[in-house]
């Protein structure tokens, strides 16, 4: 069942998407060859404790870390360790937290250095495909109108599209109704209503939409062991129109990026 939001409860629930924004931003400060990610681990629990929130992730179905930390060929729910990042990884970042009995939950994909050409394209077209979902994440459309949108963004980079990892309903669970593929049809599945709050997170392969599972019952992995990229906003529906609770800003501050991409996403302006 889709559980509608207040506009009172969207306002506590952009307070925890934040914490994540700003976890994530400060993560970004120290993303660099060398670093391990249970380096980064360490930085995002602080992060997300410092500003009176409890790391969603944490203990989560039994999840051992403050991040879900994937380098180049995994997909999601890679554990932290203490491999160094080398030039030339890529590495999706995931992140939770719980602050007014709401979860934040959203995620990044980063380059480190230098990377492939052919690599930086598919970073580019996948956070290109999560903006193309978002615009179909209105009043009166349907999960299938967000899939379709994403699948046919990327597949006409010839990109793998994953299908058994999905985006999800948010709000004082983490995963809610409705599921969110990143595939469909038009016109198909649960129709959006005002109020709803979602996760929409493209994960898109380099080569095939083929994926397995490691043995620590958590790591996912292309299947050809080429790179797969991750990005995901935390979405209202308010005044029957989609708006973000989640920011990449404050990476692209850390980062240097100047970006105008979430504007049409805002009814109101960001004050970092």
């Amino acid at each position: 069942m889709i559980v509608a939001k207040t506009k009172e409860e969207i306002e506590l629930m952009r307070e925890a998407a934040l914490v994540v924004s700003k976890t994530l931003g400060e993560v970004a400060k120290a993303v660099k060859p060398g670093v391990t990610s249970l380096e980064l681990d360490k930085i995002a629990e602080e992060c997300i404790r410092d500003q009176g929130a409890i790391p969603g992730f944490l203990g989560l179905y039994d999840f051992p870390n403050t991040l879900c930390m994937s380098p180049n060929s995994q997909v999601v729910h890679g554990i932290p360790n203490d491999t160094p990042l080398v030039e030339g990884d890529i590495i999706s970042i995931d992140c939770g937290a719980i602050k007014n009995d709401f979860y934040g939950d959203h995620a990044y994909t980063f380059a480190i250095g230098e990377i492939a050409p052919e690599t930086q394209k598919l970073l580019e077209v996948t956070k290109e495909s999560l903006y193309v979902g978002i615009r179909e994440f209105k009043l009166g459309n349907r999960v299938g109108d967000v899939g379709h949108a994403i699948q046919k963004h990327c597949e006409a980079h010839g990109y793998g599209v994953v299908r058994e990892l999905v985006g999800h309903g948010l709000g004082r669970k983490m995963h809610e109704d409705p599921e969110m593929p990143n595939y469909g049809k038009r016109g198909r599945g649960k129709k959006f209503i005002e109020g709803m709050v979602v996760a929409i997170e493209p994960m898109i392969n380099l080569g095939t939409h083929r994926i397995k599972q490691h043995r620590d019952g958590w790591t996912i992995t292309t299947l050809d062991n080429k790179p797969s990229a991750h990005f995901e906003h935390d979405v209202a529906i308010v005044d029957g129109k989609p708006e973000l609770l989640s920011t990449f800003a404050y990476i692209y501050d850390a980062l240097g990026i100047e970006s105008n991409e979430e504007e049409e996403f805002r009814q109101k302006a960001l004050v970092l």
